[in-house]
């Protein structure tokens, strides 16, 4: 057992795509063990792959962030959830009654016919980075465009804003915004999205927002302040976690030539949707663990933890778990990763998994068929990781070819 409480989240190794080396010592030594957080509460720590499950899984625990013992990110995200709750902070009856509102929206048959108008969205943005200057900033040309203009079209949100909700979005992951800079985001971006919903109300179009205003606000079953926090987790999440798995994606497989080789050179699309798996599971951008709190003691890899306290199940270390992934520190697109905790588990998995795999299967299976040359201008060590985001990625890649 650790012999002291060790603060949270940690600092990454040297390997930029690693989860920081304390987290697999405790996952060796001490796989469920107290860390310390920002504001001096000592949450449970629960690494390894099995019992990630066994927490995300079950009942026994509440996602709701308003709970004593709630291991919240930061005062900020504090704040701005409180201000705009999601279905992701609820528990069952109400998230499930939330989420089924919007599962129709992202059903595996309904991405998946998305996939020519990807396809189209995709070649086009390739084509304007090879027709302008190199070095390109390819998280300016494909990897932040692509699921902008995806989220924009599905939601109903006029693309030309789109400067607006990155810049407010940004504001709301990165660690180091103030709590009052994360409410004037927050009330920024909702403010939009009333005035959005409002016009959808007024003449409704063929997007997600529409259907809500006619088939939820109409009927009185949800408020308009209900629809547009709904509205802002899907936009922020929508762009934000597909974009940095894109150019993220792209430095590891750069880094691992011969990875990138076997993705390049493939027709197969089974091989491109194993790619991406692994990809997810090796990266996992979400590197902020996901947040309970325990409704009742349970014993977890042989601690109890007792009603009230809090529980960080840190699914980044436990898509690294040897028990789980042989040679887990090794990436690998052929392995079969599709069970891995990337999307989380349960009844809070990602709603946009779907629509995300869709998404990385396209890119990854063209860009580098169209650029085999593509290389990193710079070397990865002087590329900025956003550490301190609560999503991992790079600020910029810049690339040539």
């Amino acid at each position: 057992m650790a012999t002291t409480t060790p603060s949270f989240p940690m600092t990454r190794g040297r390997c930029p795509f690693d989860p920081p080396p304390e987290l697999g010592r405790l996952q060796a030594e001490a796989p469920v063990s107290r860390v310390k957080l920002w504001d001096g509460s000592t949450p449970w720590l629960v690494t390894r792959y099995d019992d990630v499950r066994t927490v995300l899984a079950g009942p026994r625990v509440s996602a709701d962030n308003e709970r004593p013992g709630y291991p919240s990110i930061n005062a900020a995200v504090t704040a701005s959830r409180r201000r705009a709750k999601s279905f992701i902070n609820l528990d069952d009856p109400q998230h499930a009654a939330q989420r089924r509102l919007l599962t129709q929206d992202f059903m595996v048959k309904k991405m998946e016919a998305l996939r020519p108008w990807l396809q189209r969205i995709v070649d086009e943005l390739i084509d304007g980075m090879l027709a302008g200057p190199k070095p390109a900033d390819l998280v300016e040309a494909l990897a932040l465009p692509l699921p902008s203009l995806v989220i924009c079209k599905l939601l109903g949100v006029p693309y030309a804003d789109h400067d607006f909700f990155q810049r407010v979005s940004k504001k709301l992951i990165a660690h180091d915004t103030t709590e009052e800079d994360s409410l004037a985001a927050v009330d920024e971006l909702l403010g939009y999205l009333r005035d959005l919903v409002d016009r959808k109300n007024e003449e409704p179009g063929d997007d997600l927002l529409s259907r809500l205003a006619v088939e939820q606000l109409r009927t009185g079953a949800m408020t308009r302040d209900q629809i547009a926090s709904m509205g802002r987790l899907l936009l922020s999440a929508g762009h934000e976690t597909t974009a940095n798995m894109i150019a993220l994606g792209t430095v590891a497989l750069l880094e691992n030539p011969a990875q990138l080789a076997q993705v390049r050179e493939s027709d197969d699309p089974k091989l491109i949707a194993n790619a991406v798996e692994e990809l997810l599971r090796y990266l996992t951008i979400t590197h902020s663990g996901r947040r309970r709190v325990a409704l009742e003691d349970i014993e977890i890899g042989g601690e109890v933890i007792r009603e009230g306290e809090g529980i960080i199940a840190a699914n980044d270390i436990a898509n690294r778990d040897g028990a789980a992934f042989p040679r887990p520190d090794a990436l690998d697109v052929r392995r079969k990763a599709r069970h891995h905790l990337a999307f989380g588990y349960g009844v809070h998995q990602c709603l946009g998994q779907p629509l995300a795999r869709v998404e990385l299967q396209v890119v990854y299976g063209t860009l580098y068929r169209r650029v085999p040359t593509l290389a990193l201008a710079v070397p990865v060590e002087d590329l900025r990781f956003k550490r301190d985001m609560a999503v991992y990625g790079v600020h910029e890649l810049p690339v040539t070819w």
